[in-house]
């Protein structure tokens, strides 16, 4: 190379082009603009133009939503007490018929709707079909012609067992609180809901046509109904002397059943 080219600045031999970086090369121009694009990539719907951003929000990132009131309304709050397989149900089932087996503690963690609300739907048809067909039964034997399916059955049924299943648990709920106790709403709709259960096989069994039968089947399952429930509320007092309200919650166990069989199966 001649000694002139030689002595030259670099910049000259380059001309007017200039050096190239390695970060230079990458697609979107350094570093910068890496930035940017991952930070358009984490939000995701992008925000509208002129918008305030809007990006997408995980479920599980709502809980402060939840929190307020209107979580109440958020179909997503009520998910965790339908949250149970069959195998759960049912051993809650037993339980609710074995009534020395702690109910209460197997629910402490989970508590379920889904368990009391099929019990209690369940129970509105049975009493309603099977009540109509006790009296079939009976008139059979008198006068068939003066017999007529009655469907104000299924609005009697569902007005009292869910006004029961609703309101009981919620009045005793606050009784209790009011008396120094600290239970839990939810757990007390369970309770409720699954000491409902054992009235089911019982509309199968009233369906016998012998009045002091139905008198026995009846006292015998609102007995293991209303023990049910006093066992499981005196876990609920923590010490305290609430046996007035658990004798009472008892005995409007065992009226349930009084009512059942005068009602629907007279």
């Amino acid at each position: 190379m001649d000694e002139g080219y030689a002595n030259l600045p670099t910049s000259h031999l380059l001309g007017s082009v200039p050096a190239v970086t390695p970060d230079d090369r990458k697609p979107g121009g350094g570093p910068a603009a890496d930035t940017a694009a991952t930070s358009h990539l984490q939000e995701f719907p992008p925000p509208a133009p002129g918008g305030s951003g809007g990006g997408y929000r995980p479920p599980d990132g709502d809980v402060e939503n939840q929190a307020n009131w209107k979580g109440y309304f958020n179909v997503a709050s009520y998910t965790p007490y339908f949250n149970v397989d069959s195998d759960v149900v049912v051993d809650r089932l037993i339980s609710s018929v074995y009534p020395m087996d702690g109910f209460l503690r197997k629910i402490d963690a989970n508590p379920d709707m889904y368990g009391p609300l099929w019990i209690t739907t369940t129970l509105i048809f049975m009493l309603a079909t099977f009540g109509n067909f006790a009296t079939y039964l009976i008139q059979k034997k008198k006068d068939l012609d003066i017999w007529n399916f009655d469907v104000g059955y299924f609005n009697w049924a569902a007005s009292v067992m869910y006004g029961y299943a609703i309101i009981v648990p919620a009045v005793f709920f606050f009784l209790f609180q009011y008396f120094g106790s600290r239970p839990s709403l939810v757990r007390f709709w369970c309770l409720w809901g699954y000491s409902l259960f054992v009235f089911i096989p019982a509309s199968v069994l009233l369906l016998i046509p012998v009045e002091f039968l139905r008198w026995v089947i009846i006292v015998l399952v609102g007995g293991a109904s209303s023990w049910f429930i006093a066992l499981n509320l005196k876990e609920c007092t923590e010490g305290a002397d609430m046996m007035v309200l658990i004798a009472s919650a008892a005995v409007i166990q065992f009226a349930l059943a009084l009512f059942i069989k005068v009602f629907f199966f007279a």
